[in-house]
């Protein structure tokens, strides 16, 4: 490393030590929230209140954090989110391949009118009230349908998928007809396992979108039964922190913590989930991202 910034130009080495310090600065700038976050979580609350912690947890204490895992409220909402998470994500990817595949066809006779089509609600769309209007219609307020079916698929995500199929040697395509097999038997045995690394990260995307909606639930859910995990967080950071600590039956110690100590226990306690699962998935984002944006 330093045989290499020897032989470099002073520009050069100026441009590094600069772009390290972006770097450096970015680090900071993502990772410092997140562990003050964790650190308010899991300090007193006397030294919460005090504004005594910086960046390290000041007399740790698990108080908050054993308040906010009593709430009954917290689990329902989880359990909430991960069906609409797990079912939501399962219904995406399958209607995404089925809506990319026949517009990745050549032979496809609409094929032109349909992803003219498919760009033009990128930019525009039917408004916010007609669509309630249209979900409220068809019975699926309060309802689970209602935080799957109005966000069934995404046109960017199908793009993407279109792009991955038209990379695909036409070749195969060819021979499996020669074969005899229809398109169903094409896509899902010969075109969606070429084509995993995508999906793989269209997964990813629909999972953390669905993971993290709460404004389908703000519109349609009102049944505390059925609200995601983010509507349960939204309601506690604006509306009502000190709902846990009324609710639960918690020592005097930990009554009298801070209201931000529980807000943030609440935000450390929903993003963990989605942490454990990003690592799994990482090794598919370039590789698929690339294999659904290039056509070779």
């Amino acid at each position: 490393m330093l045989k290499r910034i020897k032989n470099q130009s002073v520009g050069d080495t100026i441009f590094d030590i600069v772009v390290a310090l972006f770097l450096l600065l970015a680090v900071v700038v993502c990772v410092y929230p997140f562990l003050y976050v964790i650190s308010v979580s899991i300090s007193s609350g006397e030294a919460v209140n005090k504004g005594l912690v910086t960046l390290l947890p000041v007399d740790l204490n698990f108080e908050a954090l054993k308040s906010v895992l009593n709430y009954d409220q917290l689990w329902v909402s989880y359990g909430n989110t991960i069906f609409y998470t797990v079912a939501g994500t399962f219904f995406n990817i399958i209607f995404t391949c089925l809506a990319a595949y026949p517009l990745s066809r050549k032979t496809f006779c609409f094929r032109k009118q349909m992803n003219f089509l498919l760009a033009f609600t990128m930019y525009f769309s039917g408004g916010l009230i007609p669509i309630y209007i249209v979900v409220t219609n068809l019975g699926l307020y309060n309802s689970r349908w209602a935080m799957i079916l109005p966000v069934l698929v995404s046109a960017y995500n199908v793009m993407i998928c279109r792009s991955a199929f038209e990379a695909i040697s036409e070749e195969l395509f060819e021979e499996a007809r020669l074969e005899g097999a229809n398109d169903i038997l094409i896509m899902t045995r010969i075109a969606i396992p070429l084509i995993k690394p995508t999906l793989a990260v269209l997964t990813l995307y629909y999972a953390v979108a669905r993971y993290n909606d709460f404004f389908n639930a703000m519109l349609y859910i009102s049944n505390k039964k059925l609200e995601p995990l983010q509507l349960f967080l939204r309601r506690i950071l604006l509306e009502a922190s000190s709902e846990i600590m009324q609710t639960t039956s918690v020592s005097m110690a930990a009554a009298s913590q801070s209201s931000i100590q529980v807000r943030y226990v609440c935000i450390v306690v929903s993003v963990i989930p989605i942490m454990l699962i990003v690592p799994f998935v990482q090794k598919y984002l370039v590789e698929g991202t690339m294999l659904g944006a290039v056509k070779g």
